[in-house]
C-alpha cells in the first residue's frame, strides 16, 4: 500500500480534521466525500445537530458502513440527544470487531451521558473482548535488517525464495526460507519500493517505485511521481520502466493470467492496466484509496480493496464496480485493507486500517458477492505489530508482520523515542479449520 495514503487518509479521524488529505482528489467518490465532510463540519460549527447528523449518515452510506463512519454517526446521534440510536450504532461498531481505546480509557467523553447505563458498559466489555489476542500464525523468519521497512512480498517458486520490497532502503531483496537476505534490485530512481509481483512463467518481476509525498529522503521536486518497473527474475536487471503521467502513487499491483499488470493509485483513486508502455485508466471514479488488487477466479474481474470504502469488484471490460456485501447481518468490517488475496473461495486480508489491526480471512458466498463468515488469523499479538502484505504459497499464507510503519512518521523518519525492530514473516495454514471456517 502507498503509505502517503496510509498516513494521509487518516480514516480513524476521517470525520475530524483530515479532509486536506483528499484536497487534490478529483474522483467522484472523493468529491462526494469532500462535499459531505464540509457539510458536516459547517453544521457542527453552526450548532445544527440535525444537519450534521444528516451529512454523517450520508457518509456512512458512501463508505459502505465502514466502522469509523458508523462510530461517527453514533457520536452525532449522541450530540443530538438520541441515546437509543447512538448506542445501537456503537453496538454495531463493536459487532464489527472494532475497539475505541479512547472510550475504554475514559478520555473520550462523546457518550458521557450514557456512561452509567448497563448497555453502554456492555459495549465497553465487547471492546475488551475485541482486543483480546488471537494467534493462529507461526513465525517463519525475521529480517535481519530492521531498517528495511518491509512493504510487499511475493514468492519465486523456481528458487523457493521470497522477494520483499523496502521502503526506506529503496530496493527489493531476495530472502530464503531461513531469512538469509541479499539484494535483488535497486530502485532506478532511488525512490521507495512498494509493490512486487513475480511472473515466474515469463521470468519477470513487476514492481512499483513511488516518490512518496513529504518523505525527506525523496527530493521535494519529485514528490508525487511513480512508476511501474519490470525486472528479469533471474538476474534482477531492469527491463522496463513505465512512469505515470501527472501526480500518482502507483503502490500496489496484481497480474492477470496473461501477465498484464493491474496497478492501483492509492493517493488519487485510480486503477490502471498496463498496455504496452502506456498506463490505461480502468476506473477513476469509484475508489478513494485503492490498495492491493486480487484477481477474481473468472479472470475478468478484480477485487479492489478501498481503504475507505471496502472491497469493490471491478469488471475489467465494462469498467463497472460493485461492492462486496458485508453479509446478511452486516457484521464484517471490510475497510482498512492493505493487502488482499483470493484463495479457494475466500479473501485473505492484511487489515492495518482496522482497530485493532489484524490478519483475517473472509469466506465468500458461492458467487463471491458477499462475505459469509470470517476468521481472524492474528490480532493484538506481540508478533503482529503493523502488518502489510502477504502471498499464498501452496497451503500457506505468508505475511509481513511488524513492518515498522507504526514507528515511522509522515516524513519517513523514525518517531522520537522509537526505533525500528526487525520485521518478521509469519505464516498461516490456509487449509486449517478454526472456529468452523474452512
Amino acid at each position: 500500500m502507498n503509505r502517503v495514503v496510509r498516513a494521509g487518509i487518516c480514516l480513524l479521524g476521517v470525520f475530524l480534521s483530515a479532509w486536506h488529505c483528499f484536497a487534490q482528489q478529483t474522483v467522484k467518490a472523493a468529491e462526494q466525500f469532500h462535499r459531505l465532510r464540509e457539510q458536516a463540519d459547517a453544521a457542527r460549527k453552526s450548532g445544527d445537530k440535525q444537519a450534521r447528523l444528516k451529512a454523517v449518515l450520508e457518509l456512512v452510506a458512501l463508505l459502505n458502513n465502514a466502522p469509523d463512519a458508523i462510530e461517527a454517526a453514533a457520536k452525532a446521534y449522541a450530540e443530538a440527544g438520541d441515546a437509543e440510536h447512538a448506542l445501537a450504532l456503537l453496538e454495531k461498531f463493536g459487532d464489527l470487531g472494532q475497539v475505541d481505546e479512547s472510550l475504554l480509557s475514559g478520555e473520550n467523553k462523546s457518550f458521557s451521558a450514557m456512561e452509567k447505563l448497563p448497555r453502554y458498559q456492555s459495549i465497553l466489555q465487547r471492546f475488551r473482548e475485541n482486543k483480546s489476542a488471537i494467534a493462529h500464525g507461526e513465525s517463519v523468519f525475521e529480517l535481519s535488517d530492521p531498517g528495511l521497512l518491509a512493504e510487499d512480498i511475493d514468492y519465486d517458486p523456481r528458487t523457493k525464495t521470497f522477494l520483499i520490497t523496502s521502503v526506506l532502503e529503496k530496493k527489493i531483496v531476495r530472502v530464503d526460507s531461513n531469512g538469509k537476505v541479499k539484494d535483488f534490485a535497486l530502485s532506478p530512481s532511488h525512490w521507495p519500493m512498494l509493490g512486487v509481483k513475480v511472473d515466474a512463467a515469463r521470468g519477470l518481476v513487476w514492481a512499483t517505485e513511488v516518490a512518496l509525498e513529504d518523505f525527506k529522503s525523496v527530493p521535494k521536486s519529485e514528490w508525487g511521481r511513480s512508476a511501474v518497473l519490470c525486472f528479469n527474475l533471474a538476474s534482477g536487471q531492469l527491463a522496463r520502466r513505465i512512469e505515470a503521467a501527472g501526480k500518482t502513487a502507483l503502490g500496489d499491483l496484481v497480474l492477470t493470467r496473461d501477465g498484464t499488470a493491474i496497478v492501483s493509485d492509492s493517493a488519487n483513486g485510480g486503477v490502471y492496466r498496463l498496455s504496452g508502455d502506456r498506463l490505461e485508466l480502468v476506473d477513476g471514479t469509484d475508489f478513494i484509496s485503492p490498495q492491493t488488487p486480487a484477481m477474481h477466479p473468472d479472470g475478468k474481474h478484480v477485487f479492489v480493496p478501498d481503504y475507505a470504502r471496502g472491497i469493490g469488484v471491478l469488471d475489467l471490460n465494462s469498467r463497472q464496480v460493485r461492492w462486496v456485501d458485508q453479509g446478511s447481518k452486516h457484521t464484517h468490517a471490510l475497510n482498512g485493507i492493505d493487502g488482499l488475496y483470493f484463495d479457494g473461495g475466500s479473501l485473505i486480508a492484511t487489515q492495518n486500517g482496522a482497530s485493532p489491526e489484524r490478519v483475517v480471512r473472509f469466506k465468500l458466498n458461492s458467487d463471491f458477492t458477499a462475505v459469509a463468515s470470517e476468521q481472524v488469523i492474528e490480532r493484538s499479538t506481540p508478533t503482529l505489530g503493523d502488518p502489510t502484505h502477504g502471498v499464498v504459497v501452496g497451503d500457506y499464507f505468508y505475511y509481513i508482520a511488524n513492518s515498522g510503519w507504526d514507528v515511522v512518521d509522515d516524513s519517513g523518519e523514525v518517531k522520537a523515542g522509537a526505533k525500528l525492530t526487525p520485521a518478521r514473516v509469519m505464516r498461516f495454514q490456509t487449509k486449517s479449520r478454526i472456529n468452523g471456517l474452512k
